[in-house]
């Protein structure tokens, strides 16, 4: 008898293919969509992986903006301000294109475990944003060689309350989103 356990990866279906497509596609056409305030521009891009969380969960909205950056990385001007490349990436508001990665796995624990309830999908959103500030922060501060107080206040402070208001926006549509996609079968 074989007691091992497969290790064999489930198959995503075309379907969750299809809905991952489509929210990275939406990620590219908002993404790019900024108010440039100084050095870090007023994004869209955490909203949209808010939503993708409450719509996808963490495993396929994390594909989702895993696949947003590659296309940005090889060129497409998909990033804030229609922008694109190593450049982009790697340049000083690099920290915050990849601190959305770890900002999307807490935030998405908190949403999937809670059962996308109001107050611990707000938490998480909190939680992962504030992870996501520190770690685009720092890189930031190693880039630019400035203090982390400057960076701070270029980079975190002017965002606060624009965050807050997106994840008072995610939290409150996005399970009903989620829930109407699930109605029409397509989660």
């Amino acid at each position: 008898m074989n007691d091992t356990v497969s290790a064999t990866p489930k198959k995503m279906s075309v379907k969750t293919i299809a809905v991952i497509g489509v929210l990275t596609a939406v990620t590219c056409i908002l993404a790019p969509l900024s108010i440039p305030i100084g050095d870090v521009p007023i994004s869209l891009t955490n909203l949209v992986i808010y939503f993708g969380l409450y719509i996808l969960g963490i495993r396929r909205e994390t594909v989702s903006y895993i696949v947003y950056l590659l296309i940005g990385l090889v060129g497409v001007p998909v990033f804030s301000g229609f922008t694109a490349g190593p450049a982009k990436m790697f340049g000083p508001t690099g920290g915050y294109l990849i601190g959305f990665i770890p900002m999307a796995v807490i935030a998405g624990i908190f949403i999937e475990k809670s059962g996308r309830k109001l107050v611990p999908g707000m938490i998480g959103m909190i939680l992962g944003t504030a992870v996501c500030y520190a770690f685009g922060t720092v890189w930031f501060v190693l880039v630019m060689k400035t203090s982390v107080q400057a960076a701070l206040t270029m980079c975190v402070y002017p965002f606060i309350v624009f965050d807050i208001i997106k994840m008072v926006l995610a939290a409150w549509i996005g399970p009903q989103i989620h829930g109407r996609l699930v109605q029409a079968g397509l989660l």
